[in-house]
Parts: structure tokens; sequence; C-alpha cells
């Protein structure tokens, strides 16, 4: 009889002494964002403005479709909704040197430059929440 009560508090205890022992364990990391904020385009280059909105319509990018040079700059704005930028590098094969995927802009009238200095050719890239509803998009640089 005495060991059946001893053996629950055995467990207990021990129990209480694996709690006092954390082990930290590194967090999930998530891919970093790209870093926001005005980029200057080269001398030669133009800053191409492309609106992201939700709206009656739907989410899209105004234009979804464009040609650009190398070393243009794309300037995403949010008009209404919350969309980021992501040049997905399964949706890019053999695509290198692809941007990071943007932070969410949140507020109107904020903007998110990339600068289209990873190569020639043409890219898709898509608003990562709204991807399947059809807010998608491609770049082609000469």
């Amino acid at each position: 009889m005495r060991s059946l009560r001893v053996l629950p508090t055995m467990i207990v205890l021990a129990a209480l002494a694996a709690c006092g022992k954390s082990e930290q364990k590194p967090a999930a990391e998530a891919p970093a964002a790209a870093p926001a904020g005005p980029v200057t385009p080269c001398p030669t280059c133009k800053i191409i403005e492309v609106t992201a909105t939700t709206d009656e319509k739907g989410n899209y990018f105004t234009p979804n479709t464009f040609e650009a040079h190398e070393g243009d700059v794309m300037r995403v704005k949010l008009i209404v909704g919350v969309h980021n930028v992501d040049f997905l590098a399964d949706s890019n094969p053999g695509k290198s040197g692809l941007p990071l995927p943007t932070q969410m802009l949140q507020l109107p009238g904020q903007t998110i430059d990339i600068a289209l200095n990873f190569g020639k050719g043409t890219f898709y890239f898509q608003c990562d929440p709204h991807a399947a509803l059809g807010m998608k998009g491609h770049v082609k640089v000469e």
C-alpha cells in the first residue's frame, strides 16, 4: 500500500524537476522581408508605379503586366487593402537573385520599392494573401 502512495508523489516531483529545466528551442524562422524604403534608380533608369487595390472588382495590381529595364524600380503603392509583393522562386524557375517577399503594406498611400536588378527575363510576382484570388502579375525585364 505504501508503495502505491509513494509512486504518485515521485511522478509529481519528477515532473516539477523537469519543468525547471527548459531547453531553449530556436523559434521557426519566417523568411525575412525585403527592406522597406525608397530605392533610387540609376540615372538612366525609371520608377514604374504599380498600385495594389482591393475593391468591388477584387484584389489586383495595376498594371499587372509591364516591361522594364534592368535597374528600373518597381514602386508598389497601396490604394486599399493589405498587400505585399513576392517573386516566388518556384514560380520563376531557373531564376536566381530574386528579392525577398516585401512586408505587408497596410496604410493607404504607403509604398515599397523593388529594384529590378535581378537579371533579364519575365518574372512572376504575387500578393501572398490574395494570389488564390488572382492578385498576380508579370514584369518583363530587358
